[in-house]
């Protein structure tokens, strides 16, 4: 939705900033070595507490994204980026596949298949979408500042989550001074941002000390100081010359060349600008001391160079892996005569599902846009798909099979949109619904399929499609009420204003924890604690 007018209130703002902020802390405190830098499907706190170990194409996908966009907000620096990014792929290449799909599920300790060996369509299609978009986030990153921009504005963000977990505001009243000048101060040298990070780091850790360690601010606190010590790293790993003392005076030109803010693609051609300057004061009569002091600039500078390639390098390594991944065979999964999608592929069985995914609003039409774009599948595929309208008192709507938010809209987190279409016009229309839908039962609005409140034998939640009845075709989708915040996060792309204030709504409920928002709550009256 670019060019459209967004009007959220500082406080809306600050709320989803805070969000997005837990919402990582999910990924950087799960996804890690323990489970080979895959996304465990899910944490549960009660009845059990427990993470469940396994994973899927499409968690994958959005996990990798989940990477992409905490460097775009500001809370890992770019050699974290790389570092989590290359670690997932190079698990990803450890994988067993079929035909270039990954299977439907995966043990994340063991990296087996889960029984029965299943190819997803919509699975399939999802990391291929993803993939494709990580792709142009990685490509961009070579001509990105080192620095990111929003560098301080993403620990202003922890910041401000730190302070809700305390009752003393003054106690953070300096460091948000701090951020606050930084976040809207024009960065010129690196220098300088240096010596903010060195201060931040300083009052982070004297304010940690004075924290509870046994709470969860003091892990907030920690999460700070991580946060600012990874800066500083990402710093020092692009311009070792900062580990040199201070300049001399006859060297002011060689600071000025080399403290100014520049991309990795500048760096990696540091060596054609600065060294025949060195070799120019090098030639000149100048104390031994200095000469030696430029003779350790030189390496350094020269490290600088070999450092950045390295790291062009790496870049290029992610760049072919996300290509491979994305590159799918469609032809067991495609029926001719249909000219479309099977639901999937029991690889275990050697069959081909019977069923199909016929209807244009649902979440396979990113695999059939992704095979079009690549030349895979045919552009009928795409117009042999389903168009069948509802009128849900409002304008007429594309009807899903279950009226589910992830039909709608897991799609446009990565497809472009066009206005006044018909998917656009769905796009609100669905979103109205829901919201309407919410409005009409009294709850919070936004149902997907998600958790819901039922456990198995071993207490684990069970989970299924829950839809606004007279969006979806399925039967009974009124017999269920199960919220899903996650799906008022997804219709922040189309309408954000509503959208912000029903989450806001939500964490005045206490639908919200240590991690972001629950996955659901279940109004059901037959599954209420009596």
């Amino acid at each position: 939705y670019k060019g459209k007018s967004i009007n959220l209130s500082d406080e809306q703002k600050k709320f989803l900033y805070k969000l997005s902020r837990k919402t990582w802390a999910f990924f950087e405190t799960f996804v890690v070595s323990g489970d080979n830098w895959l996304p465990p499907d899910n944490y549960q706190e009660n009845p059990v507490e427990r993470i469940a170990h396994r994973t899927s194409p499409t968690n994958m996908g959005l996990s990798l994204l989940a990477n992409m966009a905490a460097w775009d907000f500001g809370y890992i620096p770019t050699e974290i980026l790389l570092e989590r990014t290359s670690n997932s792929l190079h698990t990803m290449h450890r994988m067993e596949r079929y035909q270039g799909h990954f299977y439907n599920w995966y043990d994340t300790q063991t990296l087996e298949p889960m029984a029965p060996k299943y190819i997803s369509t919509v699975d399939s299609g999802n990391l291929a979408g993803h993939l494709l978009t990580l792709k142009q986030g990685l490509l961009a990153l070579g001509e990105a500042p080192v620095l990111h921009s929003r560098l301080f504005r993403g620990l202003k963000d922890t910041v401000n989550v730190l302070m809700e977990k305390t009752e003393n505001d003054n106690l953070f009243q300096p460091l948000i001074t701090d951020l606050d000048a930084a976040e809207t101060r024009e960065w010129k040298t690196v220098l300088s941002i240096r010596d903010q990070l060195q201060e931040l780091a300083v009052k982070a850790e004297t304010l940690a000390a004075s924290i509870d360690q046994a709470s969860e601010a003091r892990w907030w606190a920690d999460k700070l100081i991580k946060q600012i010590r990874e800066a500083l790293g990402d710093l020092y790993e692009t311009a070792p010359w900062l580990q040199q003392n201070n300049f001399p005076a006859r060297f002011q030109s060689l600071e000025n060349m080399l403290s100014r803010i520049m991309t990795l693609n500048e760096l990696a051609e540091l060596e054609e600008s600065v060294l025949p300057v060195i070799h120019v004061f090098t030639e000149d009569e100048i104390p031994e001391e200095e000469k030696r002091w430029l003779e350790t600039l030189r390496r350094q500078v020269i490290e600088t160079e070999r450092r950045a390639k390295e790291r062009l390098l790496t870049i290029q390594n992610l760049l072919k892996s996300c290509e491979e991944f994305a590159d799918l065979k469609f032809d067991f999964l495609y029926d001719k005569s249909q000219r479309l999608l099977s639901i999937g592929y029991n690889v275990t069985d050697h069959r081909r599902d019977n069923s199909y995914y016929d209807l244009l609003a649902s979440e396979s039409r990113l695999t059939i846009f992704v095979g079009i774009a690549q030349g895979k599948l045919m552009q009928d595929s795409w117009f042999a798909l389903g168009r069948q309208l509802t009128n849900p008192g409002t304008s007429p709507v594309l009807v899903s099979w279950s009226g589910s938010m992830f039909e709608y809209l897991m799609p446009l987190l990565v497809m472009p949109n066009y206005d006044h279409t018909l998917l656009d016009q769905t796009y609100r229309t669905s979103v109205q619904k829901q919201i309407e839908y919410g409005r009409k039962r009294d709850v919070p609005w936004g149902v997907s399929e998600s958790g819901y409140n039922m456990v198995d034998a071993s207490l684990n939640y069970q989970y299924r499609a829950f839809g606004v009845p007279g969006l979806g075709l399925k039967r009974g989708l009124g017999e269920d009420l199960v919220v899903a915040p996650y799906a008022a996060v997804m219709a922040l792309m189309v309408a954000p204003e509503e959208a912000a204030e029903n989450l806001l709504d939500m964490e005045a409920e206490g639908f919200g924890g240590k991690y972001g928002m629950f996955e659901a709550i279940d109004y059901t009256a037959s599954r209420l604690t009596r």
